[in-house]
């Protein structure tokens, strides 16, 4: 009896130590490896939150607290779980789709215009800037024009000047013409041509015989006058301008375009204008030259557009705003300018794939006009992108770790509570 419970105990031991007795059961030992073995629920955890204001999260339903819509359903991934490489997109219940009021458009592609729009004054044509003077030394005795922007026409009598030399020459030619000296005549001519007599006055000094006291000054072309220097009266000497007058048949107007801008002008470039003063009116224009400087207090540089203005509708000081034309870009891809998320680390829109699921996708700009802007890369012609409602899409996104797959980053799984 002893024997045996000897045997007994020794074979005991030998399975304790094989590891091979459970709980009352007593089994052969087998070769088997130990490893850790990480345990978790199959889903996650479920939490309310706000469709417009991702942020707040709550473990029961209820209403925002921002801006009090009525806190929608989620769940968590499951704990250490991590998406698959290609599952890069948001699925939004196409219900909820609708009543958040997302909308899409379609990518096309075709012509796009390259146009900008700026803003500018009207100014005077410079080489349209006539100044009158007098060549001789004498006094205003009669000014037909009394202030700067009267009109005047080309050849208007605009002064009489008395000058003791013009006058002088005038007697000259008389008495030339008198003796029949063909060269004294031609002598006394050209004398008072030089001191600033038209033809027009020295024939009719010629027929009469007689000298004029006052020296006509005329208008050398049709237009306003800019400036008046000099009173009825006062003396003028020689190269003394009287007045300036412009010509307004044709302006500028000078714009202002943004550093980032200014490569895409160029002389000869077209351009339309439209001024809140005239309106339904467009004035078509060529850019005439582009400023070499920049203005570092406002990082733009100047540019002056050529009017047309025969009607004189277009006055100088009007402020207007000038779409410059840059040419035209062939088989462009194109989107909704609305369409596009800038963050300031990237630019992104958000693709629709249909049945409520979206994928962000980031994309490469080209130009921008009137509400359209150049996809350079990113998208294909015909995929479908929100153009409404994509920031609750890319806030969501920003939840789930989209963003950092796009740039290669895998999500950092929580494996908080995990049981070893």
């Amino acid at each position: 009896m002893s024997r045996n419970r000897t045997l007994v105990v020794a074979v005991l031991t030998i399975l304790f130590a094989a590891g091979g007795l459970k709980i009352g059961q007593i089994y052969f030992p087998q070769a088997h490896k130990h490893e850790l073995e990480q345990r978790q629920d199959a889903q996650g955890k479920v939490y309310w939150t706000c469709a417009m204001h991702p942020e707040v999260r709550r473990d029961a339903a209820g209403n925002c607290p921002i801006c009090g819509m009525q806190l929608i359903e989620k769940r968590e991934a499951p704990p250490g779980a991590m998406p698959a490489a290609g599952d890069g997109v948001v699925q939004i219940d196409p219900r909820m789709a609708q009543n958040l009021g997302v909308r899409t458009a379609a990518v096309t592609r075709g012509t796009f215009a390259h146009s900008f729009d700026v803003v500018g004054a009207v100014e005077v044509d410079e080489r349209l800037i006539f100044a009158v003077e007098s060549r001789a030394e004498g006094w205003v005795e009669e000014l037909n024009v009394r202030a700067v922007g009267d009109p005047v026409r080309k050849g208007q009598a605009v002064a009489g000047v008395y000058s003791p030399d013009v006058y002088s020459a005038q007697q000259e030619l008389v008495l030339a013409a008198t003796s029949g000296d063909p060269g004294l005549i031609a002598a006394s001519r050209q004398r008072l041509l030089l001191l600033g007599a038209s033809e027009r006055q020295i024939e009719a000094v010629q027929a009469s015989g007689r000298a004029q006291r006052r020296l006509v000054v005329a208008a050398p072309t049709a237009g306003v006058v800019t400036q008046l220097h000099l009173r009825e009266g006062e003396r003028v000497m020689p190269g003394t301008p009287l007045m300036h007058i412009a010509d307004l048949s044709r302006v500028w107007i000078t714009v202002e375009v943004p550093e980032s801008l200014a490569s895409r002008v160029r002389p000869q470039g077209r351009a339309e204008a439209t001024l809140s003063a005239l309106p339904g009116r467009v004035f078509d224009g060529t850019v005439d030259y582009v400023y070499p400087g920049l203005d570092t207090a406002t990082r733009t540089v100047r540019a002056r557009v050529v009017f047309a203005n025969r009607d004189g509708a277009l006055k100088p000081g009007m402020y207007a705003n000038v779409a410059l034309r840059a040419g035209a870009q062939q088989d462009a891809l194109q989107v909704p300018a609305e369409a596009v998320i800038r963050t300031g680390k990237r630019t992104v829109v958000i693709v629709a794939e249909g049945e409520g699921r979206f994928r962000p996708a980031e994309v490469a700009l080209g130009p921008e006009h009137e509400g359209t802007i150049v996809i350079l890369s990113g998208l294909a012609e015909g995929e479908q992108v929100v153009t409404s409602g994509q920031f609750l899409i890319d806030s969501e996104a920003s939840l789930r770790g989209l963003y950092q797959r796009l740039e290669g980053e895998a999500p950092k799984a929580d494996h908080s509570g995990h049981a070893p």
